[in-house]
């Protein structure tokens, strides 16, 4: 390791989302990436399994993507849309619609997942005011959800350690059950076939609250950073009726399985469910540059445009919404997607996929293997007192012998770019076999 990045030179940054004290001991640096591997600080390959952090989904530093920022920040470093404009948002804003689901035809740029959250809440309660039902006040979300880490978002979010130091929170919110249920579901593969019924419990919510009071339901058609908890079969088309039938908008935070994840453009499509909403970021740009795009259906940003034309029609907004160089990085990204075919690559190799992940089946501690287009999860029976240690273990020990995956609680999480091969998913799963039948 370089003097530069000694030990002691870490202390300045506080990690998000880390053990910092336990990091800084003894870290894992990573200094350059290209396709499908980064390379570690003692110079090591390490293979991607989770498209860096479920974003690169184009693999890394692709040269399209690298050249579209190079002579955009060269071009037109930054300039606002507030008021003003850039042929690059609108450009983008064109591609991003032209791929989406029928009927949403505008998309509102962020710059992260947690703000298109953020921008989705309050659209959808900006929305039901401008129709006249300004009682509809209240957001539903789900337990073990994760939609980012604004307050609107933690307050639809379900998982505990993600909402226990911060209060309150926001008011008028409530969350339905969870889907996971290892008892009927384990080891399925793909949509688990007990659990539609869950749905239901929004009725529960509507019974308790009165549809009158309740804007919208949010929920990732799979909870990705909770330990992908695959939806039932039939379970989001029910919610989506349920949702329909008491005027209560729907939100698909597809913050991760949007742009191909699923082998689908879209989870909406995946799943044939049409919501209102639908939030974005990570892969809009293959995580080259933060950005974010929230997408809405026509009657949702129609019922905004019947005031006087010179009116502000929604007070809301980011410095950056709409960034030149973001909207590079999304074109381009884009294009990459389109020219190789990657947006629905995951539906050609989902069940070699599924097979490789299967065939851990019966290793040390495994009490579940679940996957979806091109996810999969491996999921530990916990260390009595010490949650989360034998997930973070085996994190550690794939990243020794070049592999990088995520660990989320007692969880392993698998998503790796979607340029993968057949002969790089044998690798990964040889590696992470390895890693399960030597670490204790």
């Amino acid at each position: 390791m370089s003097d530069r990045l000694a030990t002691n030179n870490l202390e300045a940054f506080w990690m998000p989302f880390t053990a910092n004290r336990q990091y800084k001991k003894a870290p894992r640096l990573l200094v350059s990436a290209e396709g499908m591997h980064y390379t570690a600080a003692d110079g090591r390959r390490i293979l991607d399994g989770t498209s860096g952090l479920w974003c690169v989904n184009a693999g890394h530093c692709r040269p399209k993507i690298v050249e579209a920022v190079r002579k955009q920040v060269g071009e037109l470093d930054f300039a606002g849309t507030f008021q003003l404009g850039h042929p690059k948002a609108f450009e983008c804003a064109a591609k991003l619609v032209s791929i989406a689901p029928p009927g949403f035809d505008h998309v509102f740029f962020t710059n992260s997942g947690s703000e298109s959250v953020e921008t989705a809440l309050k659209i959808a309660l900006a929305y039901h005011r401008v129709k006249g039902n300004a009682s509809k006040v209240r957001l539903i979300g789900r337990e073990r959800a994760y939609h980012g880490v604004n307050f609107g978002g933690t307050s639809v979010g379900g998982i505990p350690s993600n909402r226990k130091m911060f209060g309150t929170l926001v008011s008028g919110v409530d969350h339905i059950r969870h889907t996971h249920d290892l008892a009927r579901n384990a080891y399925a593969r793909g949509e688990p076939e007990h659990g539609a019924e869950l749905a239901d419990d929004l009725e529960r919510l509507v019974a308790l609250h009165d549809a009158s009071t309740i804007a919208a339901v949010i929920v990732e058609p799979v909870a990705c950073s909770t330990g992908v908890l695959i939806p039932p079969k039939g379970y989001l088309k029910r919610l989506a009726a349920i949702c329909a039938k008491h005027d209560i908008l729907l939100i698909f935070d597809e913050v991760i399985t949007a742009f191909g994840r699923l082998g689908t453009p879209f989870g909406a499509d995946y799943y044939d469910v049409s919501p209102d909403i639908i939030t974005t970021a990570k892969g809009v740009t293959n995580g080259t540059i933060p950005m974010g795009a929230v997408f809405v259906k026509g009657k949702v940003y129609d019922a905004f445009m019947g005031g006087p034309d010179d009116v502000i029609e929604l007070f809301h907004g980011y410095t950056y919404s709409g960034h030149p160089v973001a909207c590079a990085a999304a074109i381009a990204t884009l294009e990459t997607y389109e020219e190789e075919g990657l947006l629905t690559r995951a539906a050609e190799l989902a069940a070699y996929w599924e097979e490789g992940l299967h065939s851990l089946k019966g290793l040390p501690h495994i009490i579940d293997l679940r996957n979806i287009g091109l996810i999969g999860a491996v999921e530990f029976d916990p260390i009595p007192d010490a949650p989360g240690r034998r997930a973070h273990e085996r994190f550690v020990e794939a990243f020794n012998q070049g592999l990088l995956v995520r660990a989320t609680g007692d969880i392993i999480a698998l998503s790796p770019p979607l340029i993968i091969d057949k002969r790089q998913i044998d690798q990964l799963f040889d590696i992470f076999s390895r890693v399960l039948k030597t670490v204790n």
